[in-house]
């Protein structure tokens, strides 16, 4: 079968590989049928090793690369499963957790000691099949297309965030970065009753398709100061819940001062430099701030597909489908050299 197998930054081959192992006990193996990238594949690529272990064996999957990617993953059953039947379609949460650690008996299973990442830690989904645990897989409902099924393991990562923030309906709240995890999170702040939702971006395409996802108002940051259509808004009040999905190194102190007092900040996009805010004003105005990583899959996987069953992201979000053996030119280069305006998936099924 085909994979697509990242061997060191700037280095990603299409290769055969073995078809995978029959599943054993709590598995099934998988036709994958769509894949999607997200930033991390595409940093990978362009800087990695970062997460991969290429370098160095992954100390909870044993894996030392080269790695197939893919981390975003939906398929049909193929064989094995005592929760599943041959034939179902499925949703994959990619990470695996121990169940037995005092993180996992909490339900905190993304912070689980031993976790590790099917298509970061040991080989993904964007290959043909793949055998993985059941309790990763959630079903996908009949009328989902496989387009907008293939977004559940990012909407779980957005729903999580929300979760995070401990948004209340009626929030204001202000979003800042609305590229891929972004309008995640807007979608699912949407879902969680918020009351205005404001995205603040520089990319006018960008902040177009926030406003399809469920944003009130749009900021262009380059132009306009998100500080005055905040107050603009609430008077002097502030937002009650900010969340910083950029990953630029101020964005923290970006955001602190949209934030009223007694609010939260949720931190989402990772920076690539050290942080900079002032703690006095943090402290001061007892601000919360939070921080968000993956997503439980038991609870966060599930809900993503229920709000997929009510709508069609993928219209708004999916750039293009491209074939498996076409993914580095038709995909990760333009997603890589920014040119991409929106979601990349793969179907492994197709081949050029």
């Amino acid at each position: 079968m085909k994979a697509v197998v990242l061997h060191a930054a700037g280095d990603i081959r299409i290769e055969e590989r073995p078809e995978p192992p029959a599943p054993g006990r709590g598995e099934v193996r998988l036709r994958v049928t769509r894949a999607g990238l997200c930033g991390t594949d595409v940093s990978e690529y362009t800087a990695g090793p970062m997460m991969t272990p290429l370098k160095t064996r992954h100390p909870n999957s044993g894996v030392l690369g080269p790695v197939v990617l893919g981390h975003e993953f939906i398929g049909v059953v193929d064989s094995g499963g005592e929760s599943f039947a041959v034939g179902d379609r499925v949703a994959a949460g990619a990470g695996v957790w121990c169940e037995n650690c005092s993180w996992c008996r909490r339900g905190q299973t993304n912070l689980c000691e031993s976790y590790w990442t099917y298509g970061l830690s040991a080989d993904g989904g964007l290959t043909q099949q793949i055998t993985v645990p059941e309790a990763m897989l959630h079903p996908i409902a009949p009328h989902v297309a496989d387009d907008n099924a293939a977004l559940a393991q990012p909407v779980a990562v957005g729903l999580h965030a929300v979760d995070r923030s401990r948004v209340r309906p009626g929030d204001v709240v202000v979003v800042h970065g609305a590229g891929a995890i972004g309008s995640f999170v807007i979608a699912g702040l949407k879902a969680a009753g918020a009351g205005v939702i404001i995205a603040v971006d520089i990319d006018d395409g960008r902040l177009e398709t926030a406003a399809k996802l469920g944003a009130d108002v749009t900021v262009d940051a380059s132009s306009t100061d998100p500080l005055e259509v905040v107050r603009e808004l609430t008077g002097s009040a502030l937002a009650d819940v900010t969340v910083e999905a950029s990953g630029v190194p101020d964005g923290l102190s970006r955001v602190q001062r949209l934030t009223r007092r007694g609010g939260t900040v949720l931190l989402v996009g990772l920076p690539k430099g050290e942080v900079s805010f002032t703690a006095n004003d943090l402290i001061l105005r007892e601000i919360d701030v939070m921080t968000t990583v993956a997503h439980v899959c038991d609870q966060n996987l599930p809900a993503a597909l229920a709000l997929l069953a009510e709508r069609d992201l993928a219209s708004l979000l999916v750039e293009r489908v491209v074939p498996l053996d076409r993914v580095v030119e038709d995909a990760f280069m333009p997603l890589a050299g920014g040119t991409a305006r929106g979601k990349f998936l793969v179907n492994p099924r197709e081949l050029s």
